[in-house]
């Protein structure tokens, strides 16, 4: 095709001569989601609170598939879906991690808890990441990229978690503090 078809059908995107039509992405539900890691072991889920940025996304993704991560939880508003964009930052990875989109994030926290999961949110008040005890089912939340987690949220945790920091910028990019944590789970799990 000549490149300026490529470029419609991209709508402007880079495409780097390749476009393809696919059918929209196929979410779980969160019960779709529990039982499809009904059977591993200790699974660990990620909760990704109004994420809003395709790239942070897409990067989570890619970093959730190399990490072990059974699957990642997004709310259906406010929050930034799969797209075009988060398909290829993630370079794949949407392909391989189970995701479910939830109308209700708390009762998803609810449910979980009661599939036996320990809780865990991220703030810069909490438990150093360094001491999380990782055994068992585990989900983590990672909150927006400016608003950090939601206070409706962060109640319903069973512990928060800090990542300690000494330089001036008191926060960390959303996908560098969930890539952090991610491999923090995978570094003590691979050591039992």
């Amino acid at each position: 095709m000549p490149k300026q078809k490529l470029d419609t059908l991209s709508d402007g995107g880079v495409h780097q001569g390749i476009v393809l039509g696919i059918t929209p992405y196929e979410y779980l539900t969160l019960d779709d989601l529990l039982t499809k890691t009904a059977e591993v072991e200790a699974p660990f889920l990620l909760i990704l609170d109004s994420l809003e940025d395709p790239h942070n996304f897409g990067s989570i993704l890619r970093t959730a598939d190399a990490s072990g991560v059974s699957g990642v939880i997004i709310p259906k508003h406010r929050s930034v879906g799969i797209t075009p964009v988060v398909t290829k930052a993630s370079t794949g990875a949407v392909e391989y991690v189970p995701i479910a989109r939830v109308t209700n994030l708390a009762q998803s926290i609810k449910q979980l808890k009661e599939a036996g999961y320990w809780v865990f949110g991220t703030d810069m008040e909490g438990t150093d990441y360094r001491q999380w005890k990782v055994s068992g089912p585990i989900a983590l939340i990672i909150g927006n990229e400016g608003k950090g987690m939601s206070a409706g949220l962060k109640k319903d945790v069973d512990e928060m978690l800090t990542v300690p920091m000494t330089g001036h910028v008191q926060s960390l990019n959303a996908g560098v503090a969930a890539g952090l944590l991610m491999y923090e789970v995978f570094r003590k799990r691979s050591e039992l």
